[in-house]
């Protein structure tokens, strides 16, 4: 009996008592969660502002925020808003009561039970804040790839090698692949033609283009790579870069590098490149002004002419460089001659283009007289080399 007793007795202690007691406490501990609030309020606007500091300082540096950071952000702003305005209602309250101290049990009641409430939101979003970091680096797409399609023009009589190309580098048998011609004939607009087509795009996870040159900079080649891939060397040495290189170059399933303007052999593994069985999923597509340098110095497996501009072609680049001037005045003729002077070499063609526009035909004449000396067959080689050299340097289009 007695044991009975004492169940029932708990029974509505648990059911009656408690939640009278824990609603009264509401109003004792009003003063409490008052100040509770305000001082955990004033936690979390300072881890926010911590947070949005690291947030800034990272998008100054490029880097792209994780999405849980602008939630948390939000959700911060949000409850913290929310919390204010509790705490400005009681402090509302206590300038209508007689210091501090209101008289309305029920008004009290309401009061602490809505800012106990709030307490735990802002306590549970302030831990909720405490992040390792705020961002991460990002791959940022090559310049050049939205504006290609301004600067290139695709030439009917390239089509077929940018489709050649392109279905070498599709083949799971070749892992080299070079393009080849005198400077100034397009070889380097080409391959970034090349690295815009879907095809690729849809072949490598990655694409980077990095230019060579004469005499290679290995330390250059490095970090341009490493650049394009998010890569922070930890290592000055040239051998530390290369082991850091070459791990990361593996970690993408399917990559393309592209060397641009080799000239001799560029001993892969000294800059980081993992290739041929090392790593079946880096490809190379290579530029240079011979065949030799692709076929006995990098020892590349298809490689591709580009040649010069049929008349039609040079015209059209010439035309479309130079503008309405020729019509406006009357220097269609001369124009033409010009353009087919350029002898199809697409940087010299719009090079001469625009140094012509809007110039009189004194300045046309002379050009054209220039051009046809140059061809003369008394002309040494040394000579035409050196001013169409000269004139490439001028624009740089690339080669």
């Amino acid at each position: 009996m007695v044991e009975i007793a004492i169940s029932v007795a708990g029974k509505v202690s648990e059911y009656f008592v408690e939640p009278v007691v824990h609603q009264l406490s509401y109003i004792w501990n009003y003063k409490t969660n008052c100040e509770n609030l305000e001082t955990e309020v004033r936690k979390l606007s300072g881890r926010r502002d911590t947070v949005e500091h690291s947030v800034e300082a990272s998008r100054r540096n490029g880097e792209e925020i994780e999405q849980q950071v602008n939630s948390w952000i939000d959700s911060a702003k949000k409850i913290n808003n929310e919390a204010s305005q509790v705490i400005q209602e009681n402090q509302q309250a206590n300038t209508e009561c007689l210091n501090g101290w209101c008289w309305n049990p029920i008004k009290r009641h309401k009061h602490s039970r809505k800012a106990a409430k709030k307490l735990k939101a802002v306590v549970e979003v302030f831990g909720e804040g405490d992040f390792e970091r705020v961002s991460y680096r990002i791959i940022p797409e090559e310049t050049w790839l939205p504006s290609l399609m301004k600067g290139y023009v695709a030439f009917a009589s390239r089509v077929s090698t940018l489709n050649d190309i392109l279905s070498a580098l599709s083949n799971p048998n070749v892992n080299m692949v070079g393009v080849y011609g005198q400077s100034g004939i397009g070889k380097t607009m080409l391959v970034k033609e090349v690295s815009r087509q879907p095809k690729v795009k849809e072949l490598f996870d990655q694409i980077v283009f990095v230019e060579v040159s004469k005499t290679p900079d290995i330390k250059k080649i490095q970090g341009e790579i490493a650049d394009k891939l998010g890569l922070q060397f930890r290592k000055e040495s040239e051998s530390g870069r290369a082991r850091a290189l070459c791990a990361r170059l593996k970690n993408e399933k399917t990559i393309l590098l592209i060397l641009d303007d080799i000239w001799g052999r560029l001993d892969l593994d000294k800059v980081g490149i993992p290739f041929g069985e090392d790593h079946q999923g880096c490809k190379l597509l290579l530029t240079a002004i011979n065949q030799d340098v692709l076929t006995n110095k990098m020892d590349s497996q298809s490689n591709f002419l580009i040649g010069v501009l049929n008349e039609e072609e040079a015209w059209s680049l010439f035309k479309k460089t130079v503008g309405n001037c020729i019509e406006d005045n009357n220097l269609d003729s001369i124009a033409k001659e010009v353009a087919k002077a350029c002898r199809g070499v697409p940087k010299v063609i719009v090079t001469k283009a625009r140094e012509l526009k809007n110039k009189g035909e004194y300045e046309w004449k002379n050009a054209l007289a220039e051009l046809r000396e140059l061809r003369k067959p008394s002309s040494k080689s040394f000579k035409l080399a050196k001013s169409f050299r000269n004139l490439s340097m001028k624009l740089g289009l690339g080669n």
